[in-house]
């Protein structure tokens, strides 16, 4: 890679009509505090538990969780789904039909997607056979259009956490935006990036309340960054968009967030059972090591194996037809009882 650079403003790296926009001013955005008497935003006024419009910004959950993952409120930008944070990167950071993101292939779908929403070009670098960066490739690759490189870690469908070293010398060398994105971290063993935030002010981290804080379906994202790329995200995100009752049981999770420690503790067990019972079974020509909530595993015929498996009931993800991942099945740690099915069918096989 070249040699590093000094990092410009952000603001010279944004989007020149986002720049200069005028953002939407809610009522809730005009008035922060409380009131008797609430007749600025068309609401309904008979009371019920959501007759009013949420906080526009999520001051209180931004508060609890600053204090949990050791950063400040005005690092964080909260969305519907870390999909909704990296949308409003590439829209915000990549002129349409001219400039470029860079992703490592296999990877997370959502980047390549949501770029190609936004009539914004991918560039792919394969990682290498053993799914780590290949520094040596994206010299070859980006360019002065790629704006924005996503980084999966640990990755999605392979598991495992990318090399720090190699990440850090991307964050030194690359002009644009590096975005790690953290959604598995809870599970691994290696360290989260938050704690370099304030060292490079070209690191935005992507975290979520899907996978170890077990709340899928609330669709809630965390996305941690300088104040000024937060600054752009709120600038053109929809006013309210995370509904009262998300932030509600967001806060209560946070304040109980013991359980989701003892989740963490209980899969990562699970996973260490899962993967000696898969090493055993006669179809297994290899278990890739993975710091996540689910294992890459590649068998002799993985068509036939999930097929196999759906007959039993049991759904699993067939990734045989992703680069570097021929024949191989990704398959999520459940419960104790879960897991059992599983692996009693696999050894059946």
């Amino acid at each position: 890679m070249s040699k590093k650079k000094a990092f410009p403003d952000i603001n010279s790296l944004v989007r020149k009509n986002i720049l200069t926009m005028k953002p939407y001013s809610s009522a809730r955005d005009e008035f922060k505090g409380e009131a008797d008497i609430y007749l600025d935003a068309n609401e309904n006024p008979y009371p019920s538990p959501y007759n009013r419009y949420p906080d526009p910004l999520q001051r209180r959950v931004k508060e609890e969780l600053a204090a949990v993952r050791e950063v400040r409120p005005e690092q964080i930008f909260l969305g519907n789904g870390s999909d909704e944070a990296i949308d409003l990167i590439i829209r915000a950071f990549c002129e349409p039909n001219q400039d470029s993101i860079l992703i490592t292939e296999p990877t997370y779908g959502m980047y390549s997607v949501c770029a190609e929403v936004n009539a914004v070009n991918v560039q792919q670098v394969l990682l290498t056979p053993d799914f780590d960066l290949d520094l040596d490739a994206f010299p070859k690759t980006f360019d002065a259009t790629t704006k924005v490189i996503f980084l999966c870690s640990p990755n999605n469908p392979t598991g495992n956490l990318l090399s720090r070293d190699k990440i850090l010398e991307v964050l030194k060398r690359f002009y644009g935006l590096v975005v790690i994105d953290e959604a598995y971290i809870d599970f691994a063993k290696g360290k989260s990036f938050l704690q370099e935030l304030d060292k490079y002010p070209n690191l935005v981290v992507l975290q979520t309340f899907s996978k170890a804080w077990g709340l899928a379906g609330l669709r809630l994202g965390m996305c941690f960054a300088s104040e000024a790329i937060i600054n752009v995200l709120n600038k053109i995100k929809y006013p309210y968009n995370v509904n009262i009752r998300t932030q509600e049981l967001a806060l209560d999770a946070i304040e109980n967030r013991h359980v989701m420690e003892d989740a963490v503790k209980q899969i990562v067990q699970q996973r260490t059972r899962v993967i000696k019972a898969l090493e055993k079974l006669r179809i297994t020509e290899k278990v890739f090591p993975t710091d996540s909530n689910f294992v890459l595993v590649r068998v002799q015929d993985a068509p036939a194996t999930y097929k196999y498996l759906l007959d039993q009931k049991i759904i699993v993800r067939d990734r045989s037809r992703v680069v570097l991942c021929y024949n191989c099945l990704r398959i999520t740690i459940g419960t104790a009882g879960e897991n059992d099915r599983l692996i009693n069918a696999l050894e059946e096989l």
